[in-house]
């Protein structure tokens, strides 16, 4: 990404998890090619709200714009600490906006002419086994043995599947006012398909709700960017494309070397367009 370019580039990136040490020199690898870049950040940065923030003002300073919506991760909490739940998210929302970083809590920018919707919907167990209860899904996956951190770090202090609906109509809300093309950011996918893909499809109860199926043909959107499975792909769904654009963990990103697709070229203008 170095060095001076004639375009200006909104690039997009996933899963820092900077709380790993091996992970600081591929997040100091991210830098523009051009000062007027714009960087897109879909979650899972890091668990603590102070390490989220440091790791996105430094992003910011070096970047004219950053986009940050939240994972599973930035949410996980502990019965000791002050904010949880709900309140974490306002926590991390008000520090994004100390250090000039876009929440999905406010207004979409426009990169030539497109608008840039970062969204924050998390997950209602839906990605399940048709003909199952959430409470059998669940179940069935801890017989075997596969549960996420989620139901220990946010589910005891939420009620995830209720804040995840109040997400579905917040977004939703604001999504119909938009017009013309849109890039759609969500730290879960937006559809079912890339979780299918997984080694164990039981983990897909924890990576999004069906209730998003439509939204990128509904809102026009010209790709969706999301992160949480580790799986860096593009994959073409009902004509968009759906770019994860995860870091992940080092034994991940080693595995990708030579194939990475982070940071990703979502779109690009000349500069003169800016």
């Amino acid at each position: 990404m170095a060095g001076q370019s004639s375009h200006t580039t909104l690039w997009a990136v996933s899963d820092l998890h900077a709380a790993v040490k091996a992970n600081s020199k591929k997040i100091d690898e991210i830098q523009p090619s051009n000062p007027a870049d714009w960087l897109i950040v879909a979650g899972d940065v890091a668990e603590r709200t102070d390490l989220v923030v440091q790791v996105l003002k430094e992003l910011r300073s070096r970047f004219a714009k950053v986009i940050w919506a939240p994972g599973n991760h930035e949410l996980f909490s502990r019965s000791t600490d002050q904010f949880r739940g709900r309140e974490k998210y306002v926590e991390l929302v008000e520090g994004c906006r100390e250090i000039d970083v876009i929440t999905p809590e406010d207004p979409y920018p426009v990169f030539n002419g497109v608008t840039i919707a970062p969204l924050f919907t998390l997950y209602d167990y839906s990605f399940r086994a048709p003909g199952t209860t959430v409470e059998q899904a669940i179940a069935a996956a801890a017989e075997r043995q596969i549960m996420m951190t989620d139901e220990i770090a946010i589910a005891p202090f939420v009620d995830v599947r209720a804040w995840c609906w109040d997400r579905l109509a917040y977004s939703i809300k604001r999504l119909s006012r938009i017009s013309g093309p849109t890039v759609l950011i969500n730290h879960w996918p937006l559809v079912q398909e890339p979780t299918l893909k997984m080694r164990w499809s039981e983990i897909g109860l924890w990576c999004g709700s069906r209730h998003t199926r439509h939204w990128p043909t509904r809102y026009n959107a010209e790709a969706v960017i999301y992160g949480h499975l580790h799986m860096p792909s593009v994959e073409k769904i009902d004509g968009v494309d759906h770019i994860e654009v995860s870091l992940g963990y080092p034994r991940e990103w080693l595995s990708h070397q030579g194939n990475q697709l982070w940071p990703y070229p979502v779109l690009t203008m000349e500069e003169d367009e800016t």
